[in-house]
């Protein structure tokens, strides 16, 4: 009897032994920490090389672990390019097609996954999707696009309303949940996204004065003519010519501004415009001169960002946090900073269809490290997932880069990536289409118009000249086509949308309350 006492007594000693190794082990799984900027081109980072600003900050996430030269995304607007995220679906199939839909929080996300594999979530600052956020631990989020300045932000709790930089906010934010919210038993998931540097580019207080001295190097493109290509890129509603607004331009006073910050505007503003004034630039010259403001109150707007990522990644380090944590940077989609003459995104071209995307994790990602490899934003609920050791579901379209993070890209890794855009009619006119994109072409049908543009990025890297008639590329387009349609097949999309009915809550709900 004593002896099958003690075998029982071992039994369970060795049970308890094993869960808790078990759950030491889950204690260690990484932390996650996903920082996303709205509207960030890659061109505006200097580590991608940038000719028109520094992001010291940014880099260093580049520096010490992986840059991605090819990060690709399935829609490029704000809303969309979320929904994506958090689902890891197209968007056809989430539900979320454009800017103004409403996202259904019942589905499958990312952020339910990992609760249920043992993380504390948390998303913080730009959320954008019309519905309240759902598997969320904590949430303090902006209300629709939120402003500059002064914002009220949404909780569970009801409104609470801030006074000052929303990208310093933001990080505020961020950094008392990191410090004193977070339990520090879990490994987070942590969304920390920003609102900068989204149109109308208003620069924080600190960064009102720089660029003052400096001329920005014009993009090459800037005075497209837009010939040799179809027709939608002739009839969009985003130039720096003719659309930037006098609120974009600062010549007409910012709305939103405590007493004590319109002085501080004012200051820095208005010698500038009765310059510019003065001046009467009319042609190229106003065009140019439209160019600077906007770009450097743009490059201000990423300043900020620049600055306050820093402040994060200092408390990682300061906190110990930072030996396990993976920290991944990137933007809801590319950008025209001139580009084409264009401000805004929403393109299959280049600029607004690659975003940026620098990937950070001590003892696994090797410094200063850079892949060429075809992402997308589609498989980042994938990769959170494959870093938290959590299971995949089969209905995710996107692929975890895990391996490729550690050096081993798939041999089977995809060669070619689909995107669709849907919202037209709709701000800045930009047809509808969608296309493929191979290592070294690319194919867009703006199926509404039943027009087509073929480019080859190796002889032509800013998509000037379409040679979907050339006969020289005949074959070329053929075999395009054919992959246009596996891709299509293979993400589901036969052109339908799936429908949710998600109630607002403007209609059904009071004014939450004052928190």
């Amino acid at each position: 009897m004593f002896r099958r006492y003690s075998t029982l007594l071992g039994l369970v000693a060795l049970t308890l032994f094993v869960n808790a190794t078990t759950w030491a082990q889950k204690d260690q799984r990484p932390n996650i920490l996903f920082i996303f900027a709205d509207d960030h081109g890659y061109q505006a980072l200097s580590c991608y090389g940038s000719k028109v600003n520094q992001t010291p900050n940014l880099d260093r996430i580049a520096k010490e672990g992986m840059r991605f030269d090819r990060c690709f995304v399935t829609n490029s607007i704000c809303g969309p390019s979320r929904a994506v995220i958090l689902t890891g679906k197209y968007s056809h199939l989430n539900g979320f097609v454009r800017n103004g839909n409403r996202f259904n929080g019942k589905q499958q996300t990312v952020s339910k996954l990992l609760q249920t594999a043992g993380y504390q979530t948390a998303v913080i600052g730009k959320w954008h999707l019309g519905t309240d956020p759902t598997g969320f631990d904590y949430w303090h989020i902006l209300q629709g696009q939120g402003p500059y300045y002064n914002p009220q932000m949404d909780t569970p709790n009801g409104v609470v309303k801030h006074t000052g930089y929303t990208t310093e906010i933001i990080t505020d934010v961020a950094m008392d949940w990191l410090k004193n919210k977070r339990d520090a038993e879990k490994p987070f998931l942590l969304m920390y996204q920003h609102k900068a540097p989204h149109r109308n580019w208003q620069p924080g207080p600190k960064q009102l004065h720089n660029y003052d001295d400096v001329t920005i190097p014009e993009p090459e493109t800037l005075f497209d003519d837009y010939s040799n290509r179809a027709s939608p890129a002739r009839n969009q509603a985003m130039t720096v010519e003719k659309h930037l607004n006098p609120n974009d331009l600062k010549l007409v006073p910012q709305r939103g501004l405590t007493d004590e910050q319109r002085k501080v505007w004012d200051k820095a503003y208005g010698p500038k415009n009765a310059e510019f004034e003065k001046a009467n630039l009319t042609g190229k010259d106003l065009v140019r001169w439209k160019y600077q403001r906007y770009a450097k109150d743009y490059l201000r707007c990423i300043d900020s960002v620049d600055e306050n990522v820093g402040r994060v990644l200092d408390y990682l380090d300061e906190s110990g946090l930072a030996d396990n944590t993976i920290v991944i940077y990137s933007s809801d989609q590319g950008w025209y900073l001139g580009e084409h003459g264009w401000f805004d995104k929403r393109w299959m071209y280049e600029e607004s269809f690659r975003t940026p995307l620098m990937v950070r994790w001590p003892g696994k990602v090797k410094p200063g490290s850079v892949s060429d490899a075809m992402v997308m934003n589609l498989d980042f609920p994938e990769l959170f997932l494959d870093v938290a050791g959590a299971s995949i579901p089969g209905d995710m379209q996107g692929r975890s880069f895990k391996q490729t993070l550690m050096g081993e890209t798939p041999t089977d890794w995809r060669q070619s990536v689909y995107y669709h855009y849907y919202e037209f009619p709709g701000a800045h006119s930009v047809a509808k289409h969608y296309g493929v994109r191979t290592q070294r072409h690319k194919l867009i049908h703006y199926y509404d118009l039943d027009e087509w543009e073929l480019f080859d990025l190796k002889k032509d890297s800013h998509e000037l000249n379409s040679v979907y008639s050339d006969p020289a590329y005949a074959s070329v387009r053929k075999k395009l086509e054919v992959e246009l349609q596996r891709v299509r097949d293979h993400y589901k999309d036969d052109g339908s949308v799936v429908q949710y009915d998600v109630p607002n809550p403007k209609k059904k709900k009071k004014k939450r309350k004052r928190a």
